[in-house]
């Protein structure tokens, strides 16, 4: 008789495979029914996000590395697109009806990523039209708010949804999006600063918190957020009372840079020209070498004040600790204050009419503010011929930074003599000239000199480095020439500027001992050309079997080795030689004709035809 478990499962009416169906299915009736389980939570895991580091990925690698925010909202627009198309979620083709993202529509992250960055395609735009060449006009404002409207009412969204379908990092960044969106509405509306600055204060808690946690990445982002988020959380303080800031550290907190805080210097820039507005009352002239020109169009005024302001920050006593980059920036913003002015003031001579008192100011003061430019012109390409020389000692390794050639500093200087000719061709111009301005004429007549003395010297080096030993050789002695000239000059002159002595008396010591480098070079290397061109012609071989090289693919079809090297090494693919290296093959020989000298060949004389003469032709041939 039969026992065990297979006895008793043999005499049940039902299978055991419906017993353990049944009572799976119990279970799940009574889970589901039970209030306290979490099978909805198995059922709808939750999306995780990192948002703070999808973002600034998106913004750097699309145009916000360099402010360019028409790029990033066409990105955006793109990425929505194909969100759209890979989630099969499009709105149908004829007439448009929107499909709205709810809680029940949030299947999988990507819809959260739709509604995300149509917030940002929102926001972009905004910023795109604030960045207008003038600034946005009212209509054009008006959009730009409508657009934020839209940002912070997706981003609310996003903040909604993330709180149901995401994990708690996520909802938790959601919501500081959202409530940095809500404080760029209110900031630029310039109204409820103190729900602004609540709303700031709330997004820069919430980066503070996660900045605590994650990887390094992650923490060096959200302290880059709290930064970014800082200078706002101030202005929006001193706009309430709260915070007494000065013109000055606005300024330096406008210095900064980051897309959060784009907003922040536009509206900065908009405060400073207020404030270079109410200032401009009181300029009413422009000193220049003695001269004085009246001012009286308020744009005029306006440009030229904050060319002034941008120059003090060039050669006051901080300017020293402004790095390259910060003051190339400042000579940039300096010449498009100096061009806005003059822009205006040859729009005011054109509207002059026949006031010959008016058009000899307004020309004076043309001239003056075109001479200022040229100034600053020369001092920012000596700013570029310092950088060009810091590199040209550098070795590549250093950053992996280009390292300058010679040739690039004579480009520079060729530049600068074109500066130093056309403002001393403008100073020059004019029947009454000042002793101020034939002083200052005799300066440019003397960097001019300096100049040459340097382009001859790197374009010496230039030759040096080619090989050409007699060149390189007369250059640096051209250079020698012209730098004692230039010194000597500067020396007798009345101004004397002991930097551009300095730099000419190295000059002057460089030439003397770059030419004697290649006067022994060149000697050495034509002592040496003969022996050089012996063991040359000592290595050729014909079939270049005496060298020791890899074999070529055909040589070694048996072998399984590639031909071609890694990707990672600069190696030339070994498959045939090319040019194919030289056969001796044989040739017809050499018949040198050795009996014709000594062979006496019969006269052909009576063979050869006779000249008939006239009766004349007798007596005279």
């Amino acid at each position: 008789m039969q026992r065990g478990p297979a006895r008793i499962l043999s005499s049940l009416p039902i299978s055991p495979l419906c017993l353990v169906a049944g009572a799976m299915a119990k279970v799940t009736a009574m889970e589901i029914d039970d209030p306290n389980s979490n099978i909805s939570d198995q059922i709808s895991p939750k999306f995780s996000i990192n948002v703070l580091q999808l973002l600034k990925s998106s913004q750097m690698q699309h145009g916000l590395r360099h402010g360019d925010y028409t790029r990033y909202r066409r990105y955006c627009t793109a990425r929505l697109r194909r969100l759209y198309k890979s989630l099969k979620f499009t709105h149908g083709r004829g007439k448009y009806t929107r499909k709205a993202i709810t809680e029940s529509t949030v299947t999988e992250v990507r819809f959260l990523h739709v509604v995300l960055y149509t917030a940002e395609r929102a926001w972009s735009h905004a910023m795109e039209k604030r960045q207008l060449p003038d600034g946005p006009n009212a209509r054009q404002r008006i959009y730009l708010i409508g657009r934020l409207r839209k940002a912070v009412k997706w981003a609310d969204l996003f903040s909604h949804l993330c709180s149901v379908k995401g994990d708690s990092r996520t909802s938790l960044e959601a919501e500081a999006y959202a409530s940095y969106m809500k404080g760029n509405l209110l900031f630029e509306q310039d109204r409820n600063w103190d729900t602004a600055l609540r709303n700031f204060k709330s997004a820069r808690a919430v980066y503070e918190e996660l900045g605590k946690y994650g990887d390094v990445e992650n923490q060096v982002l959200c302290r880059e957020r709290v930064e970014e988020l800082e200078p706002s959380i101030r202005y929006c303080l001193h706009k309430i009372g709260g915070s007494n800031l000065q013109t000055s550290e606005l300024l330096q907190i406008g210095e900064m840079e980051g897309p959060a805080l784009d907003l922040f210097k536009s509206k900065l820039e908009a405060v400073m020209a207020e404030a270079r507005s109410q200032q401009a009352a009181s300029l009413t002239e422009f000193h220049w070498l003695g001269n004085r020109f009246p001012i009286t169009n308020a744009k005029t005024r306006i440009a030229i004040l904050k060319a002034q302001e941008l120059e003090k920050d060039l050669h006051g006593p901080s300017a020293d600790s402004l790095s390259a980059e910060k003051r190339l920036a400042t000579f940039d913003k300096v010449f498009t204050a100096y061009h806005e002015a003059r822009s205006c003031i040859r729009s005011d001579l054109a509207s002059a009419g026949s006031a010959d008192n008016v058009k000899d100011d307004l020309n004076g003061l043309d001239k003056a503010v075109s001479a200022v430019l040229g100034q600053r012109t020369i001092e920012r390409n000596q700013l570029l011929v310092s950088i060009a020389k810091s590199k040209l000692t550098r070795r590549r390794d250093d950053k992996n930074e280009k390292v300058t050639k010679p040739e690039e500093l004579v480009r520079l200087y060729d530049l600068l003599l074109q500066n130093t000719a056309d403002l001393s061709d403008l100073v020059s111009s004019g029947r009454d000239r000042k002793p101020e301005e034939e002083t200052f004429a005799e300066e440019c007549q003397l960097k001019s000199l300096a100049f040459r003395a340097e382009r001859c010297f790197y374009l010496a080096r230039s030759y040096s480095l080619a090989g050409k030993r007699s060149e390189a050789y007369a250059l640096y002695c051209r250079a020698r020439s012209l730098a004692e000239n230039a010194l000597h000059k500067f020396q007798t002159h009345s101004k004397t500027d002991q930097v551009m002595i300095k730099e000419l008396k190295t000059l002057y010591d460089e030439c003397r001992a770059y030419s004697c480098i290649e006067h022994a070079t060149g000697i050495i290397e034509e002592v040496k050309a003969p022996e050089n061109l012996s063991k040359k012609i000592s290595t050729i071989s014909l079939s270049g079997a005496d060298k020791k090289v890899e074999k070529y693919l055909l040589e070694k079809l048996n072998l399984y080795e590639s031909a071609v090297s890694e990707s990672n090494v600069k190696a030339v693919p070994r498959i045939e030689p090319f040019p194919p290296a030289l056969q001796s093959i044989p040739r017809n020989p050499i018949v040198l004709d050795l009996a014709d000298s000594f062979i006496d060949f019969p006269s052909i004389e009576n063979r050869m035809k006779k000249d008939k003469k006239g009766f004349i032709s007798r007596f005279w041939g």
